[in-house]
């Protein structure tokens, strides 16, 4: 995506524009906020976002540029960073690549969830995250992890927010929770590894298209996602366990 952002820029401002993104994530994952810097040394008088979104391909939008003073980071400066993941058990090919497809009946939602609670109260997550030892550290402070699921119960999603996520840990957790809701895990081996800190001899990430990150959040800056899941359900669609 940097790139694809990077020429579309460049060819509109006519001289080469590099960017700074609030993160990287792994191929097949869906961002329905995203924010970059670039420092554009030049004026223009016609309408940027037009004339880039113009250039982008359909799965890439901008909707803002926000003038900014000082040096702000879209990566460094973020605070808080949020993400879904979102399953469904039913096959549907409208939502296949929106959501992952996990065929599983009669997942147990109320071992799913007694895991979910569990994450706030650890910080350190070496055993849910892809080499571990390439980060400074492990902390990661969890402010916010909940379950929902949708009024026909053919549908999941898993939220959860932090100051920071590490390598894969999103779809390793979800992964985990899986099994947990399919008899092949018990919360008490899952809550193991966090007090251990030591990870499971298969860590298992989950399907990278039904991770989303869906906000991010600066000390200067805190916008609502302009973009809604109309195909995965209004906020009000869901309902938390």
């Amino acid at each position: 995506m940097q790139q694809i952002l990077e020429e579309a820029l460049s060819r509109v401002l006519k001289y080469t524009i590099s960017i700074n993104g609030c993160g990287r994530t792994d191929a097949g994952v869906h961002a329905s906020q995203y924010f970059f810097h670039a420092d554009i040394e030049r004026e223009w008088d016609y309408d940027l976002i037009f004339r880039i979104n113009k250039l982008l391909p359909d799965d890439i939008a901008v909707f803002d540029i926000i003038p900014m003073e000082g040096l702000p980071h879209a990566r460094f400066d973020a605070t808080q960073r949020t993400y879904d993941y979102y399953i469904h058990t039913q096959k549907d090919p409208f939502i296949n690549q929106l959501s992952s497809y996990y065929p599983v009946k009669e997942l147990k939602l109320d071992l799913m969830k007694q895991a979910v609670l569990l994450l706030p109260q650890y910080q350190d997550y070496r055993a849910y995250c892809t080499s571990p030892d390439k980060n400074e550290h492990t902390i990661c402070r969890v402010s916010k992890a909940e379950l929902y699921i949708n009024p026909d119960g053919d549908k999941i999603r898993f939220h959860i927010s932090s100051n920071r996520f590490l390598s894969k840990m999103i779809r390793i957790i979800t992964g985990k929770l899986l099994k947990i809701g399919e008899g092949k895990l018990s919360v008490e081996e899952f809550e193991s590894h966090l007090i251990n800190k030591e990870a499971p001899l298969i860590l298992d990430p989950a399907y990278p298209q039904g991770l989303y990150l869906s906000k991010i959040v600066y000390p200067y800056l805190n916008i609502p996602v302009a973009a809604g899941f109309d195909a995965l359900g209004s906020e009000n669609y869901w309902k938390r366990l």
